[in-house]
Order: C-alpha cells, then sequence, then structure tokens
C-alpha cells in the first residue's frame, strides 16, 4: 500500500514539461524580487521527452516555454499539476518571456538520467532548484548559494523504501492483490476513473496521430474485429493520443509516467469490460498491473534508451492473464512472453508517436496473455529469456540500464541535429 501511494500520482500532462515547470515555479517562488531570467539546465533523457510534446491547454511547445510557462504562473502547490488552470493569456506572456531572451537551456553534466537544474534570477537574487531520480522530487533549493532545503532521493531517510521496493516480487505482488482488501485500492479505482475519462476523450475529439479513435473506425467499418486486443489497443492509444496532444485532463501516473500509467490501466480495462468481470476483480487487476509494472521500474530506472511503455505492457499483460483466470505460473508466463516481444523498442521523446508504441504494447500484452492461457511461454533457451521470471527481469533492466548508454546518446544527437 506505501509502495502504490507513492508511485501513483495524478499528473496533468506529460511529466517531463511538468517536471520542469514544477522546478521553475519552486525557484520563482523563492526568489523575494521580481525574475528576471531562467536557466535550465536538463539531462538527455528529459529533453528528448520534453521537447516536442503538447503543453496541457496551450499551442507553444518547448523546454524553453515550460519553464518560462511554470515560472511565471505556475503553482508549486500542486506539483506535477503545476500547470492546471492556465489560459491563452499566460501563453502569450510567457513566450513573450522566451522570445525576450530571458531562458537558457542547456544540456546537464549530471551522470542521473532523469535531472533538471532551475536557476531563476532576480535584480539581487539567484534560487536553484534540482530535481533528481523522480519527476517531483526536489531534492535541493538554494538562495544565493545558501541551503534552503535538502531532500528527495538523495535524503537518506528514503532508503527503508527504496529497499521495501527492492522485496517486491510477482509472487508477493500476486499474494497481495488476491487477499488485499478491495475497499482499501480506492487510489488504484481513481487511476481507472482518470484514465479512462481521457481514453473517451481521445476516441471522440481528433488529437495528435488519432491512433485510438482511428482502430475503433476501422472497426466500425469491419476492417478489424471487435476482438480484445483491438478494444485494449484503441481505448490506451487514444488516452495517450489526447495526453500527449496537450489535453487538459489529468491522469494517473504510474512511477513518474502517465503516459506508462495510461498504459498499465487501459488495456486491462477495456479487456475486463469486453469480458463483463466485476468491478472488483477488474480493481484487482489494476492493482496488479500497476505493481507489476513498479516492481520491474524500480529496476529498470525512470528513464532509459529503452521504452517504458514496454514495461507497461508487462504490467498489462499479467493483468490481462489473471482476468482471464490464469494462475500465478501463467502470470509469469505472460510476462516472460512481454519482454521476449516488446524489449528492443527505443524511445525517442516524448510526442504524438507514443500512442502508436502505446498500442502495440497493448496488442502484444494480450497476445501474451493468451498464449500464457495455453501454458505457452518463451523458453530460456531462447534470447535472454530466464527460467525465473526475476532473472528474466533482471536481464532486461541491464539492458535497459547498461546496453543502451550510446543509443540514448545517437537517439539525443539524431534529434537535437535533425
Amino acid at each position: 500500500m506505501q509502495i502504490l501511494t507513492k508511485e501513483l500520482s495524478v499528473a496533468l500532462g506529460c511529466t517531463e514539461p511538468a517536471a520542469i515547470a514544477l522546478a521553475a515555479a519552486t525557484a520563482r517562488e523563492k526568489l523575494t524580487d521580481e525574475l528576471i531570467r531562467i536557466d535550465v539546465k536538463a539531462s538527455g533523457n528529459i529533453i528528448k521527452n520534453a521537447k516536442a510534446v503538447g503543453i496541457p491547454g496551450m499551442t507553444e511547445r518547448g523546454i524553453e516555454f515550460v519553464a518560462a510557462l511554470g515560472a511565471l504562473f505556475g503553482n508549486p502547490s500542486k506539483e506535477l499539476e503545476v500547470l492546471e488552470g492556465l489560459t491563452e493569456m499566460h501563453e502569450e506572456r510567457a513566450k513573450r518571456f522566451v522570445q525576450e531572451g530571458n531562458v537558457c537551456l542547456a544540456i546537464a553534466s549530471s551522470e542521473k538520467k532523469l535531472y533538471i537544474e532551475i536557476i531563476a534570477f532576480s535584480k539581487r537574487e539567484e534560487v536553484k532548484v534540482v530535481i533528481a531520480d523522480r519527476h517531483n522530487d526536489i531534492v535541493s533549493i538554494e538562495r544565493n548559494g545558501e541551503s534552503l532545503f535538502k531532500g528527495g532521493c538523495e535524503n537518506p531517510q528514503f532508503k527503508s523504501k527504496e529497499e521495501e521496493l527492492k522485496n517486491l516480487s510477482i509472487d508477493t505482488i500476486f499474494e497481495f492483490v488476491q487477499t488485499v482488501d478491495v475497499s482499501s485500492l480506492e487510489l488504484v479505482k481513481k487511476s481507472i476513473e482518470l484514465n479512462k475519462r481521457i481514453g473517451k476523450e481521445g476516441l471522440t475529439k481528433e488529437y495528435g496521430l488519432q491512433v485510438g479513435k482511428t482502430i475503433r473506425q476501422n472497426v466500425e467499418k469491419g476492417w478489424l474485429s471487435d476482438d480484445l486486443a483491438t478494444r485494449a489497443m484503441s481505448l490506451a492509444a487514444a488516452g495517450s493520443d489526447a495526453r500527449m496532444a496537450g489535453s487538459t485532463m489529468p491522469v494517473m501516473a504510474n512511477t513518474g509516467s502517465g503516459n506508462q500509467g495510461i498504459a498499465v490501466t487501459l488495456p486491462v480495462v477495456a479487456v475486463g469490460e469486453k469480458l463483463g468481470v466485476s468491478e472488483e476483480m477488474l480493481i484487482r487487476a489494476v492493482a496488479l498491473s500497476h505493481l507489476v509494472t513498479i516492481h520491474i521500474k524500480s529496476k529498470f530506472g525512470r528513464l532509459s534508451a529503452l521504452c517504458g511503455v514496454t514495461v507497461a505492457g508487462m504490467g498489462a499483460s499479467a493483468a490481462i492473464t489473471y482476468l482471464l483466470g490464469g494462475t500465478i505460473k501463467q502470470i509469469k508466463g505472460s510476462i516472460q512472453n512481454t519482454i521476449g516481444n516488446v524489449s528492443g523498442m527505443v524511445c525517442d521523446g516524448a510526442k504524438a508517436g507514443c500512442a502508436m508504441k502505446v498500442a502495440t504494447c497493448s496488442n502484444v500484452a494480450v497476445q501474451s496473455a493468451l498464449l500464457a492461457i495455453n501454458n505457452q511461454s518463451i523458453q530460456s533457451t531462447d534470447g535472454f529469456i530466464a527460467s525465473d521470471v526475476e532473472k528474466t527481469i533482471d536481464n532486461f533492466c541491464t539492458l535497459g540500464n547498461e546496453g543502451t548508454r550510446q543509443t540514448d546518446e545517437v537517439l539525443l544527437q539524431l534529434m537535437v541535429n535533425k
């Protein structure tokens, strides 16, 4: 329950620009004089995910813009909903602030994959705010070199919680999901409600590439069948369509990623509704999906050269297997199948095309579950798949953490220099 409370959070818009806006809003709040300039430094992974993605309610995009928007008008008390309620007037003022040359962007020298440093200047002061490791974890605040706050993941008080994460396993998660009082899973229920709402929004309006809406239209034309996989793909992709295009609707993020939160919940919701399962069973299944994803992400890292939605697909596949009446062995088999399928998908930043990757991973989640229910799973003789699912997860995370460092650098160069 503590892990769920910690790792599920309501987010407005893509979490990378939201985190930049949060840091900027916090820095401005600590100034005692008028803001005149902002310096932004961020890790390559943050830059590639914030560079082109839509900002809720805005037509303008870009890191400099969202930093200015957060610094001038953001509400830091709302954390990742920092930009809630802003209007066209706020957008125009933030655009002018950037056009006047008041925002400077650079790549941070930090080795952390999730790192944001904002320095806000007035005529007499400068305030530096650093976010690291988690999108809403402010680890330090300094004014004119004097420390005002130290905390976040780099504070020793958080070590016990990291140990709790390390003690997670597919077995303990499955036991928890089966035995927990469902009335205590209100946060999971809220994730279903919020994310389903934005999924329906994407199905009815023209957002981004309209991946989910197009899939649904092709079902109506008779070109696609109304099966489990197609339902999972359309609803989940539609949620991503809306979010990546700047919808003002909040979502429940999983481990700091709203897109991942969508991909963890909506394929499971779509399958559950198609099967006609009870609300209680659906909530338990989505809790399983969230926790499996958190378990893998705790080893995989929050940002990588590999697409995080692949991890969400692993959680969703486990949950879909559960909805189909699968055993713990079959649930493990579905995770093995998903890892063996989508593990090579790279992340080239947050953008409209993410909805296609969400659709792909949702489709794979259903396929992997159906194979597992039939007692078919990738064997340890194949690739980096091990006989034990936990070892397979470790292998996948090693690939994501150690095997893709050069890939990350090349992707960023391609994106920045095109």
